[in-house]
C-alpha cells in the first residue's frame, strides 16, 4: 500500500517495537482484506491511519506497561492528527506531478481519453461521442494508457506489482 511507509513512521514515533509495528501493519492488511467492498473509502491513507491508531489503542489497553511519553504524546494529539503533515502535502504533490507527467506522455488520443476519464469523470459513452471514435477505442486506449502509467509509475517509484485495471487515487472507475 503506498501508505504503509507514512503509517509506519508514525508508529516509529510512538515509541513502538519494530515488531509490534509490523503486528499492527499486518491487522491493518488483515482487516483490510476482511472488508467486503472499498467503495465507501473516500480517503485511503487517512483510513489506514485511523485503523492503526485504533489498533494502537486496543494494543496500549492490553498492554501491562505503557511507556508515560507514549500516552501523553497520544493524548495531546488525540492519537492521531487527521490532518495531513507538510511531507505528506508535498509527498502528495510530487506524486501527482510525477502522475501527470506519465499521463503526458502517452500518446495523444490514449492521453486525452484517460484525461476524460480519470480527471473529468466523463463515462466512455461520453468520451467516444466527443471524439466520434468507437466505444471499443475508448475502452482499448484507455486500458493501454492505464497500463503504461502503471509501468511508469512501478519503473520509478519501486512499487510492487499494482492490481490490473486501478490508478489508485486517481479519481473515477474504470
Amino acid at each position: 500500500m503506498p501508505h504503509e511507509r507514512f503509517v509506519r513512521a508514525w508508529l516509529q514515533r510512538s515509541r513502538l517495537s519494530y515488531e509490534d509495528i509490523d503486528e499492527v501493519i499486518q491487522d491493518c492488511y488483515c482487516r483490510f482484506a476482511m472488508l467486503d467492498e472499498v467503495g465507501h473509502i473516500e480517503r485511503p491513507d487517512a483510513y489506514f491511519f485511523t485503523m492503526a491508531r485504533n489498533l494502537l489503542g486496543r494494543q496500549r489497553k492490553r498492554a501491562k506497561i505503557v511507556p508515560i511519553d507514549a500516552l501523553s504524546e497520544a493524548e495531546v494529539a488525540g492519537l492521531i492528527d487527521e490532518t495531513p503533515s507538510p511531507e505528506r502535502h508535498v509527498a502528495a504533490r510530487m506524486e501527482m506531478s510525477s502522475l501527470r507527467a506519465f499521463v503526458a506522455s502517452l500518446p495523444d488520443r490514449r492521453r486525452r481519453i484517460l484525461e476524460m476519464r480519470k480527471f473529468e469523470d466523463m463515462s466512455q459513452k461520453e468520451i467516444a461521442q466527443r471524439l466520434g471514435i468507437t466505444e471499443s477505442i475508448v475502452e482499448n486506449d484507455l486500458f493501454q494508457g492505464m497500463l503504461a502509467v502503471q509501468r511508469a509509475w512501478r519503473d520509478t517509484q519501486g512499487l510492487a506489482e499494482p492490481r490490473s485495471g486501478t490508478l489508485g487515487d486517481l479519481g473515477a472507475h474504470a
